[in-house]
């Protein structure tokens, strides 16, 4: 098959359903076959000014987060004390035969095993065979890890395969995978400078909770008093979300959301530890003040299928550069519209999980990160073109670029 006949696609893959088993491009060979795998390191081809964030400002990373560690003094202040300084994500790039080239985002520490183990097992195939890759992938990483490291690894190539898929029948990804499903996507802001983000134009805020257990009921009441001045700064209308960053313990969850209930908030994220499908399904059963969500550090559909058996939340949240990458969110996805379960991806507005978002109907709302205070004009002004971000009775809204693939724009640092 040539270009002209890639192209000569177009119309089947848009009418192509979402949750099929297969979409129409996979019926077809390609004839591309993969000629190289490799790390690469890339920057945005149009770079934003770099500024000193305003002091005191929450998006520097220089403040308290709860934490798994916050049990320990020494590690409580900021994550950085004790996240990995050398495993960090990654980007991988895939070649082919005939000049077409993908780009894939991958999780902590997966680099090694994309060229140590994946490589190996890619090269020589065809992009276009996306589940076949993937199984293979899966299958040869079982031995020695079914989530964390050896998904984030998978995850990275599979990303860079759909980004040569689109590249080759000049599609946006959006398209593969059945064309839009609303005009544009609702979107929240993560973070805790409060006032930037209001001001910007959000109207659904979601706030990194300061202190944990350790902190006894004095951080009790500060995590209160955080939630009761957002919501007085936001006013009646908008939602509030907690994210809890595996801090809590089921006892002190509880607490909390009565706690916090007159603020009516939207949803309690990651509350425990994501191994603990029962406390999470307890905590699921016994809260109706609000949601229990999580999904951000579970990998694939088999772990997604444990949240469903306990029925551990109200609304999943898989990071699409974790849990398997693109093929596999579409699994995790199609589990849970069965189930009438809303999909929310962490991180989903970045520009690869913001197509699956705009493409599924199950899917109502993508997470937004603003740069941080401070900075001159014009690196806000390329945040908005960045993720062509609009404004309406929602707040902020957001939509997938249009450019073929994934839409990376970037050039090799």
């Amino acid at each position: 098959m040539d270009r002209r006949q890639f192209l000569s696609l177009a119309p089947a893959v848009a009418l192509a359903a979402f949750d099929a088993p297969a979409l129409a491009f996979q019926q077809e060979k390609s004839k591309l076959k993969i000629t190289g795998i490799r790390l690469v390191n890339v920057k945005p081809r149009k770079p934003a000014p770099k500024f000193t964030p305003a002091p005191g400002s929450w998006s520097t990373g220089s403040v308290e987060v709860a934490n798994p560690m916050s049990i320990y003094a020494e590690f409580k202040p900021m994550r950085s004390l004790f996240m990995a300084d050398g495993v960090p994500s990654f980007v991988v790039e895939v070649t082919t035969d005939k000049g077409i080239t993908g780009y894939g985002g991958g999780g902590p520490g997966g680099g090694q095993i994309v060229e140590g183990h994946l490589n190996k097992l890619i090269v020589g195939r065809d992009p276009f065979d996306l589940e076949r890759n993937w199984d293979i992938m899966w299958r040869s990483t079982m031995s020695y890890g079914r989530m964390g490291v050896t998904m984030n690894a998978v995850s990275g190539v599979d990303l860079a395969l759909w980004d040569i898929v689109g590249k080759a029948l000049n599609l946006p990804v959006y398209k593969l995978l059945g064309g839009e499903t609303k005009p544009r996507i609702p979107a929240y802001c993560t973070g805790n400078d409060v006032e930037q983000h209001l001001q910007f134009g959000f109207k659904r805020l979601k706030l990194a909770i300061p202190y944990g257990p350790a902190d006894g009921r004095e951080g009790m009441k500060k995590n209160v008093e955080l939630v009761k001045r957002t919501r007085e700064s936001l006013g009646p209308d908008g939602d509030i979300m907690l994210d809890c960053w595996m801090a809590w313990t089921e006892r002190y969850t509880l607490e909390m959301a009565d706690l916090v209930a007159p603020y009516r908030v939207y949803w309690m994220e990651e509350c425990l530890p994501p191994h603990d499908y029962a406390g999470f399904g307890r905590l699921n059963a016994a809260i109706k003040s609000t949601r229990i969500v999580t999904g951000e550090h579970e990998y694939g559909r088999y772990g997604f299928r444990y949240l469903l058996e306990h029925n551990c939340a109200a609304i999943w949240q898989p990071d699409i550069n974790w849990c398997g990458g693109l093929t596999e969110l579409r699994k995790i996805g199609a589990l849970a519209a069965a189930y009438d379960i809303p999909v929310i991806p962490h991180g989903g507005g970045r520009f690869d999980s913001i197509h699956w978002i705009y493409a599924n109907t199950n899917s109502p709302w993508a997470e937004l990160f603003m740069p941080s205070p401070g900075g001159p004009k014009e690196v806000y002004s390329m945040y908005e073109e960045e993720y062509s971000i609009s404004r309406g009775p929602e707040g902020i809204y957001a939509k997938p670029n249009e450019r073929p693939g994934l839409g990376w724009d970037v050039v090799l640092a």
